[in-house]
């Protein structure tokens, strides 16, 4: 498993969770990644169950100089983070854009995608490598396309550029990448292109030099990549990407008759569209429990790296690195990289859950081990809620309220339960410590 053994905050005392102190150094992943024989989530090269714990770093190759990328990488290792997202060739969001902080453009001639400049893709391999080092996985996007294939990203220079040098480009990368093992790609991007051609050139041509690569697509938001790219020989990772309550377009996913992992790849960044705190734990809680591979999280200014962005923010990235969103998404994995969470499974017809689920993007979410020996329901807001007890192993059942904002537990009075019949837990009515109302209660079969 992604993440160092963790050490219980107090002894071992009826099964308490495990859970590791924020900020110490993780172990390694042992790359390269494989799929899991049922199809829902990664392994590493050791066998051990990887769950996705991204961030965005879109500009990290072409804004950031050496030592201000290690040092990101080296905060993210901390957090626990094991993925990140990014941009190989910027077009708009770095200061010197589409050139890199060393004034390297990607290519010898403005949108020639047949003419890489080998000093660019150079200082690109470093970064790649540092991620790699740390058992990080980048999620790679190989020629952003931008929104409504606007200035944004590349879609104008792809078009006039045609299939064929796309294609190129494509070869290019998987003969210069065939050799790293972190890399999913990430086709498309923040776009449904009306010309398929032009992305599927590129993914093509990364397929023809590496068959074995990992690859997925970005569309638009309400956008799944089997959605858009269903049938393409190339796609081999599910992505979702969505404003809605992510739980909606999970279990949509989780239904679907292809097994591919999925995963979250967008949703709300931090300080960006008024998103709370309390909003980036719940898009990353519904998606680990409706059964998604792992979860990107963003914040701005991180994912630009005080380049241009989209939104004003009163500091800067490093400033950032540090942010209540960041902290929450290092309580969230560690509590599920205490727990066998690959076990999970969604309680999609509340036979665990029975009352109090609440709608819309306030839906309490739950899952069950399919051994019975643990379950974990996420509440976005203070309320009773009704749990079978019976569908644990038991006989008895340890239960703990877990603050998803410090990764503090709260005992339950008169734990552990029988494992049996239907109890209502009451979730404290006083706000967690970051004075909102999300809880997570842990179930746990006890003798």
């Amino acid at each position: 498993m992604f993440g160092r053994p963790c050490r219980f905050r107090s002894l071992l005392i009826l099964g308490a969770v495990m859970v590791c102190a924020a900020g110490r150094p993780a172990r390694s992943a042992e790359l390269p990644l494989a799929i899991a024989p049922n199809g829902r989530y990664f392994v590493d090269a050791a066998g051990a169950p990887f769950l996705i714990q991204g961030d965005a770093a879109w500009s990290l190759i072409a804004q950031l100089r050496r030592e201000d990328v290690g040092r990101y990488l080296d905060d993210r290792r901390r957090r626990g983070f094991n993925a990140i997202l990014v941009s190989l060739i910027e077009h708009r969001f770095a200061t010197h854009a589409p050139k890199n902080a060393y004034g390297q453009a990607p290519f010898l001639a403005p949108g020639d995608f047949a003419r890489p400049n080998e000093a660019y893709f150079a200082h690109a391999d470093w970064v790649l490598r540092q991620a790699e080092k740390d058992g990080m996985l980048v999620f790679l996007t190989p020629c952003y396309t931008g929104i409504n294939g606007g200035g944004e990203g590349w879609y104008r220079e792809m078009v006039a550029a045609g299939p064929e040098r796309l294609r190129q480009y494509g070869e290019y990368l998987g003969r210069r990448y065939r050799d790293f093992k972190n890399i999913v790609w990430v086709n498309a991007g923040d776009y449904n292109p009306p010309d398929k051609s032009l992305v599927r050139a590129v993914a093509e041509g990364i397929m023809k030099e590496e068959p074995q690569a990992f690859q997925t697509a970005s569309g638009a938001p309400e956008t799944a990549a089997l959605d858009y790219w269903r049938g393409e020989p190339w796609l081999s990772v599910n992505s979702v990407y969505t404003y809605n309550p992510v739980y909606i377009a999970m279990r949509k996913e989780r239904a679907q008759d292809k097994r591919m992992p999925y995963f979250l790849l967008e949703s709300a960044y931090e300080n960006e569209h008024g998103a709370t705190g309390q909003r980036l734990r719940m898009q990353a809680w519904q998606s680990v429990l409706m059964g998604a591979a792992g979860q990107i999280f963003g914040n701005n200014p991180i994912w630009h790296f005080d380049g241009p962005g989209l939104y004003a923010t009163p500091f800067t990235w490093e400033e950032a690195l540090d942010s209540d969103g960041a902290r929450s998404m290092t309580h969230l994995g560690a509590l599920m990289n205490a727990l066998a969470w690959w076990r999970m499974q969604p309680d999609l017809g509340g036979s665990l859950l029975v009352d109090g689920f609440g709608s819309r993007a306030e839906r309490a979410v739950a899952a069950l081990a399919d051994d019975g020996s643990f379950a974990v329901v996420y509440l976005p807001t203070r309320r009773d809620i009704v749990i079978d007890l019976g569908r644990l192993a038991g006989p008895h059942v340890a239960a703990r309220w877990y603050d998803p904002a410090d990764g503090n537990f709260a005992d339950i009075a008169g734990s552990p339960f029988a494992a049996n019949g239907r109890h209502r837990f009451a979730a404290k009515r006083d706000a967690n410590s970051a004075e909102q109302g999300d809880r997570v209660l842990v179930l746990q079969s006890r003798p």
